[in-house]
């Protein structure tokens, strides 16, 4: 899913970058790599995951470039909601974190709780479903992040995808590319990839599907040349 969402990135220039549910880092530092002169925040609410991309960007000499931030997004965009203003004789301005981001990605839990079934402190449970990372949390944080024209890419389920929009519609974020990802070419799209500009005008693009595996299972020409990246 890094891989997919990586790739889907096509931003020619890019000065800030936010990565929101992080994990262990591994979309920001390819981002890291696309765009050499990239600034980059990774955020992730695991402290283990947080520890683990902090090791990460120090292997891969990054820290002049790429931060990590152990917090809550909930919290994150209460603060967000503040505009970090400051007041001056000068007078007012803007500061801090809020609309100062050319692109936000994501890869975040897809999958909505089933009551009673999960607990809230399980690592694996909290990477997979909704319980520390709701949708509307996510895409309402995206929006304050970014700039004006800014850009929100995520990768999620095909079957929450008229969700999404509306979601994406409610916080100013003009869905703008779709690409839907498959198996191989006889199956349905398990994943779609979703990019969307803030304050953008209407007009949606549906790529090319994405296939993972020919029929005899080997990679696809496609799928080779992204894992030699």
């Amino acid at each position: 899913d890094a891989l997919l969402l990586y790739s889907f990135v096509n931003l020619k220039r890019v000065s800030k970058i936010a990565d929101l549910g992080a994990g262990s880092g591994i979309i920001g530092l390819l981002l890291a790599k696309k765009y050499p002169s990239a600034s980059i925040m990774l955020i992730e609410l695991q402290k283990s995951l947080a520890v683990l991309a902090k090791k990460n960007i120090s292997l891969n000499d990054l820290e002049d470039r790429v931060n990590i931030a152990n917090t809550d997004i909930k919290h994150l965009y209460s603060e967000l909601e503040k505009s970090y203003v400051i007041h001056s004789q000068a007078g007012s301005y803007k500061s801090g974190l809020n609309e100062s981001f050319d692109l936000v990605v994501s890869n975040p839990p897809f999958r909505k709780p089933k009551t009673g079934l999960l607990s809230e402190g399980d690592e694996r449970a909290i990477a997979r479903h909704e319980l520390k990372l709701p949708l509307q949390d996510l895409i309402k944080a995206g929006s304050l992040l970014l700039k004006h024209h800014g850009r929100l890419c995520i990768i999620h389920l095909p079957e929450r995808l008229a969700e999404i929009i509306d979601v994406m519609k409610r916080h100013g974020m003009e869905p703008k590319r779709l690409r839907f990802v498959h198996s191989n070419i006889s199956s349905e799209a398990k994943m779609v990839l979703i990019e969307a500009v803030k304050g953008g005008k209407t007009g949606l693009k549906t790529e090319r599907p994405l296939f993972i595996y020919n029929e005899d299972g080997s990679y696809t020409e496609e799928m080779e040349r992204l894992y030699a990246t």
